[in-house]
């Protein structure tokens, strides 16, 4: 659990509180079965009481393993992930109607699930090792990455076909 004690930040309104995590995807369930969250994830940010509730901002630093989609090899990139939320204490006397504004009870703020969500949310739609990456011949199936091939990967619009056979019988 990383949970947040907001009576030191009560204490020193509106200076910020600084606060440290080291997590696993396993312990705030960030599993997905497309990719994986390896060693640890460090949380480091800070707590600021601004009056009315807290701000609590941050980054989060993590490595993630997961196979390309392009090319189909195993690939691990570092990964850094900003956040930045509003917390009120539930009872305060402010509208708790608010849905841009996160709720806590006691003196303490879980923020675990918050960081599960930026971590998950925040995950490119498709696993790339790198922006220059050839990915597959669609030809052989060889590794564009590690060299050509050699095949003859033309693509001919379909709607010339007809053209490019008056060419061969020549």
């Amino acid at each position: 659990m990383m949970k947040i004690n907001v009576t030191e930040a009560n204490e020193k309104l509106g200076i910020a509180v600084p606060f440290e995590f080291v997590t696993t995807a396993g312990e705030i369930s960030a599993v997905h079965e497309d990719y994986s969250f390896d060693g640890d994830i460090t949380v480091r940010g800070e707590c600021v009481a601004t009056g009315r509730g807290y701000r609590i901002s941050g980054r989060i630093s993590c490595t993630k393993s997961f196979v390309c989609d392009r090319c189909l090899e195993q690939s691990a990139v570092q990964q850094v992930h900003d956040f930045d939320e509003a917390y009120q204490k539930r009872g305060s006397g402010y509208n708790e109607d608010n849905q841009d504004v996160n709720y806590f009870d006691g003196d303490q703020v879980d923020i675990s699930q918050m960081i599960r969500d930026v971590l998950l949310s925040d995950q490119p739609l498709n696993n790339i090792c790198n922006a220059d990456c050839r990915g597959l011949c669609p030809k052989c199936g060889a590794n564009l990455n590690h060299g050509d091939c050699g095949c003859d990967r033309t693509v001919i619009d379909p709607r010339l076909a007809a053209l490019q056979q008056l060419l061969i019988k020549k």
